[in-house]
């Protein structure tokens, strides 16, 4: 063997392995460690301040008799939940929510069925969606006066319907029934651009290769609906459907900017807020409060127990 040969066997075995790299110091790794809750610092500084602090006061006047005003405040233990459950005509405003509740239903029927014809291809659709969306812009004390216009005597539904020859002698926010049906149709008008832009959202996730198969298979829309939409979508669903009760057992603020809770409009948050600032019942209107929290989680916690969110994969 010549040494040139030799020199090129040497070379040719490997060598010890080499130092790796030098490890991070202890510093660096804290700080890494740190780096997300540096950047969740403020969000939970908000959440805290804004949200958890409030509730925890809220809890703890609907233990005391406090009047909103005075500096003192004196401990009543169960006494302010006491009077609430027996005075059953504090709980009677539910059944108001009855009206929304039926409302949130054709609210979500609507916007289902507008999102899915949106998310095929249709002329025009783009100018549709911001037709439908648009009212969810709008502020809602707005939205309640000029309602509160269209639905007096004499003003625009009235105008409309004389047009068609229909009788428009009617007084639509004078009775219970009717005014409390077109609240809820308010409610619907404001609200269905929410539903359809998350159902919209949704149903745009769904791989378009599925659609392609449904129809190389001769599926028509309603099939592709049923089998490829609707299982995709039902997370999303399930939401919409928890943000409506909840949000038919709150509501607020259409009822009180147009009737102010008259006529037999008075739901359970606008009897809370005159308990707290028309009566100076502070205490009684933060346990109303508390109580009302626990109701819409309980029937949350009931929803999610008979309908679960299950994953979804239609893949």
């Amino acid at each position: 063997m010549t040494d040139t040969t030799a020199k090129a066997a040497r070379a040719s075995v490997p060598g010890p392995p080499g130092p790796g790299p030098a490890p991070a110091p202890r510093a660096a790794r804290r700080w890494r460690g740190a780096t997300p809750w540096l950047f969740l610092l403020v969000p939970l500084t908000l959440l805290i301040v804004f949200t958890y602090a409030p509730i925890a006061n809220m809890v703890a006047y609907g233990f005391t008799d406090w009047d909103g005003v005075s500096p003192e405040l004196h401990y009543t233990g169960a006494g302010n939940y006491t009077e609430l459950f027996t005075r059953p005509e504090l709980f009677e405003v539910f059944w108001v929510s009855g009206y929304y509740l039926a409302a949130s239903v054709l609210q979500i029927v609507a916007a289902l069925y507008f999102a899915t014809i949106l998310s095929f291809n249709v002329r025009f659709r783009n100018f549709f969606k911001g037709v439908l969306f648009f009212p969810y812009l709008i502020n809602g004390v707005a939205i309640g006066f000029v309602f509160l216009y269209f639905f007096q005597d004499g003003g625009t539904l009235d105008s409309v319907l004389a047009l068609f020859g229909a009788e428009t002698d009617r007084a639509w926010l004078s009775t219970p029934t009717s005014a409390n049906a077109s609240l809820a149709a308010v409610s619907v008008w404001r609200y269905l651009g929410l539903n359809f832009v998350l159902f919209l959202g949704a149903i745009q996730a769904i791989p378009g290769e599925l659609y392609e198969a449904a129809e190389l298979d001769g599926a028509n829309r309603w099939q592709q609906f049923r089998h490829i939409i609707a299982p995709g979508i039902r997370p999303v669903l399930s939401l919409s459907v928890i943000l409506s009760v909840s949000g038919s057992l709150s509501v607020f603020e259409i009822p009180y900017i147009m009737t102010g809770g008259a006529t037999g409009t008075e739901t359970f948050v606008i009897q809370t807020v005159k308990l707290a600032f028309q009566f100076n019942k502070t205490g009684l209107a933060s346990a109303a409060a508390v109580v009302l929290l626990l109701i819409i989680l309980a029937v949350t916690w009931v929803q999610r127990r008979l309908v679960p969110d299950d994953k979804v994969d239609l893949v």
